[in-house]
C-alpha cells in the first residue's frame, strides 16, 4: 500500500498526518488550559465565595485561591508518570482519550459546586479535590499531545506541528479570557459573584465531548507503531539529566506564560486597584499576542533551529519585564499602548511557545517520549507556573513591591537561556 511500511505483524504504519489527528492532538489542550486559564481570571471571585469565610482579608483569601490552584500543577508530574507509561506502552489514542475525559468532568463539576455559604469548610476542599483531578489529567495531556503531534509530522515540520499544542493552549487561554471577560461585562458585580462565575466552568463540558469524538475516531501515531508498539520493544531507560535539562530549558516559558498570560488579570486588582472588567480585558490582548506568535514561531524553529527561537524569548522577557509593569502602572499610558504593549509581551512568550514542544520531543526517543518530556513540562509547570499566582500575590503584599512579577518572571528565563546554551551528546541546534 502506498505510503505504509510494514511493521510486527499485519500492523502498517500511515506515514501521512491527517487533520483529525491534528485536531485530535490539540483539542484536549484547548479544554485544559480554557478552565485553568478561567481559575486563573476569576481567582479574585473564586476566593471570596470558596476561601474568604476563612479569615485574613482579601488578599489572604486570594492566596489561599492560588494555593489550591498550585496544588493542581503539583499532581501534573504524578500525572505525566502515570498516564505517560501507559501511553508509552499501550498507545497514544486509548490514553488521550481517558485524559480528556477525566479533565472535562471535573472542570464542569467544578461549575457545579457548592460555595462556602453552603457547604462551610467542605466547600474549598471540594474545590480542592478537583483541581488535583484537574492536574494528573493536565500532567497526562502535554505529554501525549506532544508526541502524537510531533510523531504525525512530515519531515521537517516537527517544529510547526508541535507548535499546534502551544496554539490551542493559547485559544484556550483566550477562550477563557474572552468568555470570562463577557460574562464579567454581560452581568453585575453581585450576579457574577453569586452564580456567574459558574457559566465558565460549565461550558467545558461540550468542549470535552467534541474532543472525547475527535479522539475516538483517531488513528494510533506511525512511530509508535513503528518504534514502540508491543512488549517485544527494547525496554529504554528514562535519564533523569534529560528530564532535569528539559525542565530547565522551559521553566522561562512557563513562568512568563502564567505571569503574564493568566496572573495579570488578579495582579491589576489587588496591586494597582484596578476593577475586575478592565483586569479580565487586559488579558485578552496579551494572550492574543501569545497566539499569534506561536506557529511562526514554530516553523521559524524548522528552519534555524529551536534553540535560537527559544533563547531569543527568553533574553527577550529578561529585558523587557520590568519595563513592561512600569508602562501598565504609568498613569499617562493611554489604554491603546498598554494593549499593544501586553500584545508584545505575549508574543515574546509565543516565541519559546512555539519551538517548545518540538525541543522536547527530540530530546527522548519513541519509547520513553510521552514520560520524559511531559514529565519534564510538568515539573517546570508545577514550580514556576502553578506557584506563579502563589508566589506573586504573597511577594507583592509582604513586600509591597509591584515589580515582584517582572523579577520572577526574568529570573526563571535567565535559567532557562543557561539551560539552552548547554548542549548535549547528539544536540546540533
Amino acid at each position: 500500500m502506498a505510503g505504509t511500511k510494514p511493521v510486527s505483524g499485519s500492523r502498517a504504519v500511515t506515514r501521512g498526518p491527517t487533520v483529525r489527528a491534528v485536531a485530535a492532538g490539540s483539542v484536549g489542550n484547548l479544554v485544559e488550559w480554557y478552565e485553568f486559564g478561567v481559575y486563573g481570571f476569576l481567582a479574585t471571585v473564586l476566593a471570596e465565595r470558596f476561601f474568604a469565610p476563612a479569615g485574613g482579608g482579601a488578599a489572604g483569601a486570594l492566596v489561599r485561591t492560588y494555593a489550591s490552584f498550585a496544588l493542581a500543577f503539583f499532581f501534573r508530574p504524578l500525572g505525566a508518570v502515570l498516564f505517560g507509561r501507559l501511553g508509552d506502552r499501550w498507545g497514544r489514542r486509548p490514553v488521550l482519550i481517558g485524559v480528556v475525559a477525566l479533565m472535562s468532568g471535573a472542570t464542569a463539576l467544578i461549575g457545579a459546586l457548592p460555595t462556602y455559604d453552603t457547604a462551610g469548610v467542605l466547600a474549598p476542599w471540594l474545590l480542592t479535590s478537583l483541581r488535583i483531578l484537574q492536574g494528573l489529567a493536565a500532567g497526562g495531556e502535554f505529554g501525549g499531545a506532544v508526541a502524537l503531534l510531533t510523531e504525525y509530522a512530515p519531515p521537517g515540520r516537527r517544529g510547526l506541528y508541535g507548535a499546534w499544542q502551544s496554539f490551542t493552549v493559547a485559544l484556550g487561554l483566550l477562550g477563557g479570557a474572552g468568555v470570562t471577560a463577557v460574562t464579567a461585562t454581560a452581568l453585575t458585580d453581585a450576579q457574577l459573584s453569586a452564580w456567574g462565575w459558574r457559566l465558565p466552568f460549565l461550558l467545558a463540558l461540550p468542549l470535552g465531548l467534541v474532543a472525547l469524538w475527535l479522539r475516538a475516531g483517531m488513528a494510533e501515531t506511525p512511530s509508535f507503531l513503528e518504534h514502540g508498539a508491543g512488549r517485544e520493544a527494547a525496554a529504554v531507560r528514562l535519564g533523569r539529566g534529560a528530564v532535569v535539562l528539559a525542565a530547565a530549558r522551559v521553566m522561562g516559558w512557563a513562568a512568563a506564560g502564567y505571569t503574564f498570560l493568566v496572573v495579570l488579570p488578579s495582579y491589576l486588582q489587588v496591586a494597582l486597584h484596578a476593577d475586575v472588567r478592565h483586569a479580565l480585558l487586559a488579558a485578552v490582548p496579551a494572550n492574543a499576542g501569545f497566539a499569534a506568535a506561536i506557529l511562526p514561531a514554530g516553523l521559524l524553529s524548522d528552519r534555524v533551529g529551536r534553540r535560537p527561537v527559544l533563547l531569543t524569548g527568553a533574553v527577550l522577557v529578561t529585558a523587557t519585564s520590568l519595563p513592561l509593569l512600569h508602562l501598565l502602572r504609568d498613569p499617562g499610558t493611554s489604554s491603546a499602548a498598554r494593549g499593544w504593549a501586553l500584545c508584545a509581551a505575549g508574543a515574546v512568550v509565543g516565541l519559546m511557545a512555539g519551538p517548545g514542544p518540538a525541543l522536547l520531543a527530540e530530546m527522548f526517543p519513541t519509547r520513553v517520549r510521552w514520560t520524559g518530556l511531559g514529565l519534564a513540562y510538568a515539573l517546570s509547570n508545577a514550580l514556576f507556573s502553578g506557584c506563579a499566582g502563589l508566589i506573586i500575590t504573597e511577594a507583592v503584599r509582604r513586600t509591597g513591591n509591584p515589580d515582584v512579577p517582572a523579577y520572577y518572571a526574568a529570573a526563571a528565563c535567565a535559567v532557562s537561556t543557561a539551560a539552552l546554551l548547554t548542549r548535549t551528546a547528539g544536540e546540533v541546534s
